[in-house]
């Protein structure tokens, strides 16, 4: 376990996870604000976490988490988590849920956690967030986990711009 709120756990993710996390990468907001990473299948799945997840956690000693809802049998809802991407200068938060479970807080609930371990585990002095200017939901939540607004990039190969908001710890 990584960290723990009143409603959540958040954990690593493993091989284990591939149905869930094939579930998640294909909703329609993952899609839609975060991209298509062509996780059709089950193996697909494994080899994601695998080649993402597990290697950051071996190579950064960080990364994406899942989240669990208590009240539903610790049932995997979402995902938070750090990640530091050739693109960019500072390490990335980043969070995901599946359609049930988005605008009932848990994005802010899972996330505070992260961020305190940002510095308080991880030793980083800044961290970024980067959204699509659309995506008011990811917007306002960053801004209320105290990220500030710093510019426009285009960070991935798809040339959209996005916006970056960071935080000094």
């Amino acid at each position: 376990m990584i960290a723990e709120t009143e409603r959540l756990i958040i954990e690593k993710f493993t091989l284990e996870d591939a149905f869930f996390f094939k579930a998640l990468v294909n909703t329609p907001n993952w899609l839609r604000y975060i991209g298509d990473r062509h996780v059709k299948t089950h193996d697909d799945a494994r080899a994601y976490i695998k080649e993402n997840h597990l290697k950051s956690y071996d190579d950064m000693g960080f990364g994406f988490y899942k989240v669990l809802l208590k009240e539903e049998h610790n049932k995997p809802i979402g995902s938070v988590g750090l990640v530091k991407r050739e693109t960019l200068d500072d390490v990335d938060l980043g969070f995901a849920f599946l359609p049930g479970y988005e605008g009932k807080g848990f994005g802010y609930e899972s996330s505070v956690p992260i961020v305190k371990m940002a510095k308080t585990s991880f030793g980083l002095e800044k961290i970024v967030a980067v959204t699509m200017p659309e995506n008011m939901k990811s917007s306002k939540l960053i801004e209320k986990l105290g990220f500030t607004y710093e510019k426009r990039v285009k960070p991935f190969e798809d040339g959209k711009e996005l916006l970056l908001f960071a935080k000094s710890l």
